[in-house]
């Protein structure tokens, strides 16, 4: 059984001016037990373990893991010209993007 102090009017009206609502859909004593439940929720959570990190969820990146940051050569320029048949000049050929037509 829940032991938490019961939700009494003046904070259920201070409630429900804080959220803007009213309780005229339904009845105060209904709503009252509606709010006093979801408080009673929770004391339920809040008797489970929650001292663990919970970034820890997460995958971590360690920077010994990373790879070196070493240079090593590219492509030669046959092996670009060899990547598409639009390409001259030392240029690839592309379809125009500006202008008329966009």
């Amino acid at each position: 059984m829940s032991t938490h102090k019961k939700i009494d009017e003046e904070v259920l009206n201070n409630l429900l001016y804080l959220s803007r609502l009213s309780p005229e859909s339904t009845d105060i004593d209904t709503l009252k037990k509606q709010v006093d439940d979801i408080v009673g929720y929770f004391e339920i959570l809040s008797k489970y373990d929650d001292s663990e990190n919970p970034y820890d969820a997460y995958p971590s990146t360690v920077a010994e893991q990373l790879r070196e940051d070493e240079v090593v050569a590219g492509l030669e320029m046959h092996d670009v010209k060899n990547v598409s048949e639009n390409f001259m000049d030392g240029y690839f050929q592309v379809p125009k993007v500006l202008g008329e037509g966009v």
